[in-house]
């Protein structure tokens, strides 16, 4: 029922609750606190009219009267009932209209077995009575004061309806200050409200919510901020890979459908192409599918969120990921050296996603070695390093050379679709690790990956074992 209420009209419902319930302990406890007071004075003057000072020869109803010299007790003027109480039960009013009915503690008194009693009685005609009982031994009974409780009933009856009344003020009270606390509270949550449907509608993410002070609701806009900042970002950058995407696919479609156009139109004509142009088209078509096939495999990689991979990070023993790159490398790169000098390492990762990031960076360093150059190989201390002898990458390039589609002057005659790198970038910073590319002394290019692991492998696992070779993208 309450969930069903607006955020606003629970704030208010929740406050009247709780002032409620902190009203009506503290007039219970003032109600309590007056009774015993009230009681108190009662008790105390019942004691003080029960004194043997107040006893003087007296006879009444009938009763045995004391024995020789001894005394009964004087009727005050402002009691209600005076009475004795012999030890079997029998009573003898001394004072008052109506009698007090004998109770068990009043005839424990007048046998000897308790020296007062002190609770509450009725009269024979049923009015109410506060009862004081204590034995005197100068009459060998027990003598009950009593007095009327009315007047204090009357007086907390009054105190309470008007607790009951000031509890209601105030409950109502801040019923109505709960619901303007929460209307003020909630204020910039409305703004926020607005904020949001606003770009749900219009889907602009440039909205921004003005931030106010440093409490929670300022947080709060200050996250959304956040929120529409990176979700801007993110589709600038989805636009800008479609766009991209779109341009690097535009050539080699193009090519490869004019290549077929050709081969259709001698079919087509009976004028079939020499064997050799034939030969060299068909190569040419084979050589655009493998690079749509590659292009299309990175887009999907870089698509791909993180950790969706569907295999769960192990121990990847990274000496033998290299040594798997190496062989899959050297097919492209049958005429150069490679210098290998491997160290065990042992990190956590993907093995199939950190086996294409080094594979891409070898071939990189194949790419753009010369014919019969040395590519050189080392990882230590969890530092791999790819270095070529090629022209090198100008200074004023470098800080690209990690973004998606990038590909330098010098590179864009060569295949490839410049997102090689990339996808090494997004791979290592998955894993925990970083990478670099700058010059080398003496010329070329040197990659450096560091992942975080140690040289041999944790108690908790083995190295992950080599994966299919149809889960790792050629």
């Amino acid at each position: 029922m309450i969930r069903s209420l607006p955020l606003r009209s629970r704030l208010a419902l929740l406050t009247a609750l709780a002032v409620a319930a902190a009203v009506a302990a503290s007039a219970f406890a003032c109600w309590l606190i007056t009774r015993q007071k009230l009681l108190g004075e009662l008790d105390d003057a019942l004691v003080s009219n029960a004194k043997p000072a107040a006893l003087v020869p007296l006879l009444r109803n009938g009763c045995p009267g004391p024995p020789p010299g001894k005394v009964l007790l004087r009727a005050p003027l402002d009691q209600s009932a005076t009475q004795l109480v012999l030890a079997d039960g029998q009573r003898c009013p001394l004072s008052g209209v109506s009698p007090v009915r004998v109770q068990e503690a009043d005839r424990a008194v007048a046998a000897g077995e308790r020296p007062t009693a002190l609770h509450d009685g009725t009269t024979d005609d049923g009015r109410r009575m506060r009862v004081y009982t204590v034995f005197s031994p100068n009459i060998g009974a027990a003598v009950s004061v009593a007095r009327p409780l009315k007047e204090t009933e009357d007086a907390l009856h009054s105190l309470a309806l008007l607790l009951t009344a000031v509890a209601a003020v105030g409950v109502v009270g801040a019923g109505a200050a709960g619901l303007l606390v929460a209307r003020t509270g909630l204020r910039p949550v409305n703004g926020l409200i607005d904020a949001v449907e606003y770009i749900a509608r219009t889907e602009d993410l440039s909205t921004s919510i003005p931030v106010r002070g440093r409490d929670e609701i300022a947080r709060l806009s200050s996250s959304f901020n956040t929120m529409t900042r990176a979700l801007a970002s993110s589709r600038e950058r989805q636009r800008q890979l479609v766009a991209d995407a779109g341009h690097e696919l535009r050539t080699p479609l193009t090519s490869l459908s004019t290549n077929v156009d050709l081969l259709l139109r001698s079919e087509r004509t009976g004028r079939p192409l020499p064997a050799d142009d034939r030969r060299t088209l068909l190569v040419s078509v084979r050589a655009q599918m493998r690079e749509l096939t590659s292009l299309v495999g990175d887009l999907l990689e870089l698509s791909r969120p993180a950790g969706a991979s569907g295999a769960a990070p192990g121990v990847v023993a990274l000496h033998q990921v290299v040594e798997r790159a190496l062989e899959r490398v050297r097919l492209r790169g049958p005429g150069l050296s490679l210098r290998v000098d491997l160290a065990p390492w042992y990190a956590r990762g993907d093995p199939a996603a950190l086996e294409r990031a080094v594979v891409n960076l070898l071939d990189n360093a194949v790419k753009f070695s010369p014919p019969g150059g040395v590519v050189q190989v080392r990882l230590a201390a969890g530092e791999l390093s790819v270095r070529d002898h090629g022209p090198g990458i100008p200074a004023v390039d470098l800080p690209h050379v990690f973004h998606r589609f990038w590909r330098s002057e010098s590179a864009r005659s060569l295949p490839g679709s410049g997102l090689g790198l990339s996808i090494v970038a997004r791979t290592v910073r998955q894993t925990g690790g970083t990478v670099t590319l700058g010059p080398a002394p003496g010329g070329g290019t040197v990659a450096r990956l560091r992942l975080p692991g140690a040289p041999t492998p944790p108690p908790d696992g083995d190295p992950a074992s080599e994966p299919p070779a149809e889960s790792v993208p050629l």
